[in-house]
């Protein structure tokens, strides 16, 4: 029978590795489902949730970017899906308060360099605005569940 391995990696920890029943992300090419015997491709993971189907319920993760590999291999047709991401966590350990705080602050921030004019402050605030609105995005989600 096929099956789905699935690991997601950042440069500090791996977030998950084990057996899947599907994954779901979005990449610039569009929404992407790996399913077993998953058609091998390699793309890019745009920000915002990553899901993991696994026997035992959903797991959700808040990815800020990154790569996908799907490889195929061996007579049963074994799948195995890896995620290389920057920065990603789990959306049920993400604190909704210090992501809030985050975001007051990048807004701040953004309208202190805005009135300044000044471009390189406002490209990275404006980026720490993505990632704090992400997480709290990723943070409802598991929440409305």
């Amino acid at each position: 029978m096929a099956s789905l391995v699935v690991e997601l990696v950042t440069p500090e920890a791996v977030l998950f590795s084990g057996d899947a029943q599907a994954l779901m992300l979005r990449s610039t090419e569009g929404e992407f489902t790996v399913l077993p015997e998953h058609a091998e491709t390699i793309g890019d993971i745009v920000a915002g949730v990553v899901t993991v189907a696994t026997e035992g319920g959903a797991l959700a993760f808040a990815v800020h970017g990154g790569f996908f590999e799907v490889v195929t291999s061996g007579t049963e047709r074994d799948t195995r899906a890896t995620l290389l991401a920057g920065v990603a966590e789990r959306t049920v350990d993400i604190d909704v308060p210090r992501a809030q705080a985050a975001k007051e602050r990048r807004e701040a921030d953004a309208a202190a360099a805005r009135s300044a004019d000044d471009h390189a402050s406002l490209a990275l605030a404006t980026e720490g605005l993505a990632r704090a609105e992400l997480r709290l995005r990723a943070a409802h989600d598991v929440s409305a569940r």
